[in-house]
């Protein structure tokens, strides 16, 4: 009998590696015993199996199996590496049992591939995030229960949509963190310390509560969407039995209540901005004030405040980001978070002082969709990039800079005046016709976004080696002059 013992429960490298051991070995299935470490029976606490010998060659499976192991090997069932095993041993002389759906080890192993994506997408509907902490200090803590051992898998998804604020989701099994650059990982906790209620649930109560429509009820399918074993960690889950008991007296209401002529749409009357030509005589600060009260696109209406530029008044570099995150519009200055610190280390490294540099955006004002407490950044398309150049145009007039650096697709669509793509005009310097240069880079919030450890590291060097051309075209016009 060989007993393996695997480093954790989710250990796909281990299964793997002894996986293929056992295969080359020769070793039937029936004759293993897989165990996980801290787990094992008193009878397996020994030294890891070391009868297998190092046996020479090589074998294929099915890319599919492989993908489909790496999810299946995240259930529950403690069989599940017996099972993986014991498929894997028949595909070496079937090499297309995959496709017979009908064989029971086929069978079983798609349905737990499938419960884990089915609890993944359930991770990804059902948490809510309670915040801890007030402004700079605050941090978004939610507790979860998987069915799974889904935490690592489901993370890079919440790292993506939330990548602007700090984020702790707890569970049992483990514990993933968001610091704005990546995930960690940590062992589980106790509910007990999971955070209670906050600020901000009653108001996500309300909202809840107003887009509830009890005509479209749906009782059944709600249940199968949204299972009751989820509710006691959802701030709305006190609403739901109470707005399904009041649903049917509601619709029967409706039902009664006359038809109403509809009102007659009230089309909000805006004078157009008069735009102002660009000068060099206008001065940074009397160019903030009046852009404080910009109304040329309708992104001012659910911003809180226009986010201007910000530094010295005649700056050598001129950085020009895409538009102002959820924390630059709350701070009313750019850069200011996770993306921000992001551009400080890098412009250290490539040494670039940010003091000396003038920093702002290309769209001024704050784009975004609400989903609950949380708002989503949304790119700004280009009658809003076209109304809010006037505002780069007149920066340019009043700084002056040797060099403009556009980071992210619409800051090059504002400074060139047209759609510029990035990797075609990246790592070079480029002539704008307006008596200075332009380089073209990525946008630090790109980096964050990358799910890939390596893939950011890489993309990072090359964001610091943009920058450092920068350095470099400063340092040659200096000692020119």
């Amino acid at each position: 009998m060989h007993v393996i013992t695997l480093d954790s429960e989710t250990d796909f490298d281990g299964w793997r590696k002894a996986a293929r051991a056992l295969a080359l070995n020769g070793v039937d299935p029936r004759g293993v015993t897989w165990t996980v470490r801290g787990n094992e029976p008193e009878l397996f606490e020994a030294e890891p199996d070391t009868s297998l010998e190092e046996t020479p060659g090589t074998f294929n499976v099915p890319a599919k199996f492989v993908e489909l192991a790496k999810i299946a090997i995240l259930h529950r069932n403690p069989e599940r590496f017996a099972l993986l095993y014991r498929l894997l041993w028949r595909l070496r002389s079937n090499h297309d049992l995959l496709e017979i759906a009908t064989d029971p080890d086929v069978a079983e192993i798609g349905a737990m591939a499938k419960a884990v994506r089915r609890d993944e997408h359930k991770m990804h509907a059902f948490v809510r995030f309670r915040e801890v902490g007030r402004e700079s200090k605050s941090h978004f803590v939610a507790w979860f229960e998987p069915e799974h051992h889904i935490v690592e898998l489901a993370a890079p998804f919440f790292a993506r949509r939330f990548a602007d604020m700090p984020w702790s989701i707890l569970t049992p099994d483990l514990c993933a963190h968001w610091d704005g650059h990546a995930v960690a990982i940590t062992p589980g906790v106790a509910k007990s310390e999971a955070p209670t209620e906050d600020r901000l649930e009653e108001v996500w109560r309300s909202y809840y509560a107003s887009i509830f429509n009890p005509a479209r009820l749906k009782v059944k399918a709600m249940q199968n969407e949204m299972p009751k074993k989820y509710w006691r960690n959802l701030p709305e889950a006190s609403l739901i039995k109470p707005l399904i008991a009041e649903a049917e007296r509601t619709t029967a209401a409706m039902v009664a209540n006359a038809p109403t002529e509809p009102h007659k749409a009230q089309k909000r009357v805006e004078e157009d901005m008069p735009r102002k030509a660009a000068s060099s005589s206008d001065s940074i600060a009397a160019l903030r004030s009046e852009a404080a009260d910009c109304r040329a696109c309708p992104l001012w209406k659910n911003a809180t405040q226009t986010v201007f530029g910000e530094g010295p008044s005649r700056a050598h570099i001129m950085l020009v980001g895409e538009q102002p995150g959820d924390k630059e519009d709350l701070a009313g200055k750019p850069f200011v978070g996770p993306a921000g610190q992001m551009l400080d280390r890098a412009l250290e490294e490539a040494g670039i002082d940010r003091t000396k540099v003038y920093v702002t955006n290309a769209v001024k004002h704050f784009k975004f969709v609400p989903r609950g407490k949380i708002r989503l950044h949304q790119k700004p398309n280009t009658p809003e990039i076209k109304a809010c150049r006037q505002w780069y145009e007149r920066e340019l007039a009043s700084i002056k800079p040797d060099l403009v650096v556009a980071m992210g697709a619409t800051a090059a669509q504002s400074v060139f005046g047209k759609i510029t793509p990035i990797n075609k005009s990246r790592g070079r310097l480029i002539e704008t016709g307006e008596g200075t240069r332009a380089l073209v880079t990525v946008h630090p919030s790109y980096l964050l976004r990358l799910p890939d450890e390596h893939a950011r590291a890489r993309e990072y060097e090359r964001f610091v080696d943009d920058l450092k051309i920068a350095a470099r075209f400063l340092r040659k016009a200096a000692h020119a002059a």
